[in-house]
């Protein structure tokens, strides 16, 4: 095998090899024996054809199978020999196989990783939130798991907002029906999220056995092309009536929670210690994300295309995939690269410079913090050893911990150099984010 490189800009190269034919052919020849042991052909018993005749079938399909693997490792081993860090996937170029005589030549085009030169880190400025979880915010906390245990209880009154109503109903645009529960109820609750407050607002009033007709302009932004813009007509018949019933922060709802004794004040204190974990948890995801945009904003980097492309696919097929999972087709979306190149090339900066930080600096993660960051995943659940043990059942399934420990060692050995400041919040506040 003999290769020669060429640099054609920055980061691009082209390399020119030749592959030697007569090793390969031996290969072929290999092959078309192995094949001859089981083929079938008419007139001859498995395993007794000629190799001419096998080779007249199969010649073609093994000589492209050898060759095409002959590039594979070819390209590999010349790689290695010039000690190149190819970036995405070569451009592979060479005239039909069946044309070479002593030896096939290819061209590969491909991208190599760029030098990463980083500024000043003492530059990059970091707001470290801080705050203490009081007992106004345990009893919000308290609230939220109240309103979550609700139970309703049928009233004879007209509903009011927070109710939750049975109705059947059916929506006509234009005169023609668009939207119908075919007779069977549908349970609402009215002034919830997610629904245009005008149609909530317009069963404000209605009482069991009622039937209520209005009309509903949908804004021209709205959601479902269908109705934006439209006016639709419904008729809505109210089934039931029920009022919410909360329950009561007594030993019934601690047991609710998990609190074998039903002691609601322990219940305070587990709920405390859940919300110093989770504000802990916050406070270092936006430290992080400030540390990781400091080392964007600090890099000086030209990006492979190969790469960003990458990022830009892997990014347009999440998307899709989300969308998808809330019942919409991408497709009526018309999902472009474009839209996604800003962030692909963000995402693809940072992962270019963690990896230069990590490896000139030695910051993977070693046992003892992946075995750290095991244990943090495992505070939420009831029997957090199980959940260890499954980590370690699989060394793969450790590589998500130990990628979120060594990232921990980036953004602490950054810290030591950025100018950090402490920046008193308010709990709702960092919950919000």
């Amino acid at each position: 095998m003999a290769a020669s490189v060429e640099t054609i800009s920055n980061l691009e190269r082209r390399m020119t090899i030749s592959v030697p034919l007569a090793p390969l052919e031996n290969q072929i020849r290999q092959r078309l024996t192995q094949i001859s042991r089981t083929a079938k052909f008419a007139g001859f018993r498995p395993g007794k054809a000629p190799i001419g005749l096998v080779n007249q079938h199969y010649g073609d399909q093994v000589r492209d199978e050898v060759y095409s693997k002959a590039v594979e490792t070819s390209f590999g081993d010349a790689v290695q020999e010039h000690k190149l860090r190819v970036a995405g996937f070569p451009n592979i170029e060479h005239k039909p196989f069946a044309e070479a005589a002593t030896e096939f030549e290819y061209t590969a085009t491909f991208e190599v990783f760029p030098e990463i030169k980083l500024g000043d880190l003492s530059k990059i400025k970091v707001e470290k939130p801080t705050l203490e979880v009081a007992d106004a915010d345990v009893e919000k906390t308290i609230d939220v798991l109240v309103k979550q245990r609700v139970s309703y209880s049928p009233v004879k009154r007209a509903a009011k907002k927070g109710d939750r109503v049975n109705v059947s109903l059916n929506a006509s645009l234009e005169g023609k029906q668009v939207e119908g529960t075919d007779n069977k109820g549908l349970d609402m609750v009215l002034g919830e999220p997610g629904r245009l407050a005008a149609f909530d607002d317009a069963l404000i009033g209605g009482k069991t056995g009622e039937t209520k007709k209005f009309e509903i302009t949908y804004p021209e932004d709205h959601n479902s092309p269908q109705v934006a813009g439209k006016t639709v007509a419904y008729e809505v018949t109210f089934n039931s009536v029920s009022e919410p019933v909360l329950p009561k922060v007594d030993a019934e709802f601690a047991k609710s929670l998990g609190v074998e004794d039903g002691d609601v004040e322990k219940m305070r204190a587990e709920i405390k210690t859940s919300l110093d974990q989770e504000v802990e948890k916050r406070v270092k995801a936006r430290v992080k994300e400030q540390v990781f945009q400091g080392l964007v904003d600090a890099a000086d980097v030209e990006l492979p295309k190969s790469l960003v492309s990458v990022e830009i696919n892997r990014m347009m097929h999440a998307a899709a995939q989300n969308l998808q999972q809330r019942g919409m087709d991408p497709a009526s979306l018309n999902l472009e690269p474009s839209m996604f190149e800003d962030q692909a090339k963000r995402s693809t900066t940072l992962r270019l410079v963690l990896s230069e930080v990590v490896n000139s600096n030695n910051l993977q993660a070693n046992a003892d913090q992946v075995r750290a960051m095991v244990d943090t995943f495992a505070q939420s659940f009831e029997q957090p050893e199980e959940l260890v043990k499954w980590y370690y059942a699989d060394v793969k399934r450790l590589d998500e911990p130990a990628a979120l420990a060594t990232e921990e060692n980036v953004v602490n050995w950054v810290l030591e150099k950025a100018k950090v400041s402490n920046k008193k919040i308010k709990f709702d506040d960092l919950m919000a984010g």
